[in-house]
């Protein structure tokens, strides 16, 4: 199985998001736009695990104990090299912690965390082929028009498993880790 540990994001920011987005893209625009059920923040990327990871990893997200959380989203912007047009997350001090608190839970169970530092953000669509500069400029370009994100308090943080299909990703929740204490 495939995992990842994210963040869901609220109601409110999902309806702000989804009407950007349809703001936004175009009809043949060379983009994969992703779907507002597979929005989340990724506060650690885990791979392919086995059954005794798996069952590892559970039981160590669930002594993680921290408050809830605010979330502000920031712009609009480009991982021009991956071919990536993301919203930015706020790396508010609370935020980095409990993701730096979630990779401690599974470094536990053998996981690595990456050594980049930590760029919260939302996928909302990937260039496709090559020559994917000039219509990630575009985009860009039409989406500096100062649209401006509801911030969302994350009171829970959840354990997906990605199930590939062809021309998309499905997240399955496999875990549900409530944010309630006081950090």
């Amino acid at each position: 199985m495939r995992l990842f540990i994210g963040l869901p994001l609220a109601s409110e920011v999902l309806k702000e998001l989804s009407g950007a987005v349809a703001r936004l893209k175009a009809p043949h625009d060379g983009f994969g736009w992703t779907s507002p059920e597979s929005w989340h923040i990724t506060m650690q990327f885990l791979g392919n695990t086995d059954q005794q990871h798996f069952d590892c990893v559970l039981s160590h997200l669930a002594d993680v104990f921290a408050a809830p959380v605010q979330v502000r989203l920031g712009e609009l912007g480009l991982f021009d090299r991956a071919g990536v047009f993301f919203v930015d997350v706020v790396p508010t001090a609370d935020l980095v912690a409990l993701a730096q608190k979630v990779t401690a839970a599974t470094a536990r169970c053998g996981f690595v965390a990456e050594k980049r530092e930590y760029h919260p953000h939302i996928t909302l669509a990937r260039a496709k082929g090559e020559g994917r500069s000039k219509p990630l400029k575009a985009l860009q370009d039409r989406a500096r028009h100062g649209t401006r994100f509801t911030g969302f308090t994350a009171t829970e943080f959840l354990l997906y498993e990605s199930h590939t299909m062809p021309d998309r990703a499905e997240y399955e929740v496999r875990g549900r880790f409530a944010l309630s204490g006081a950090g």
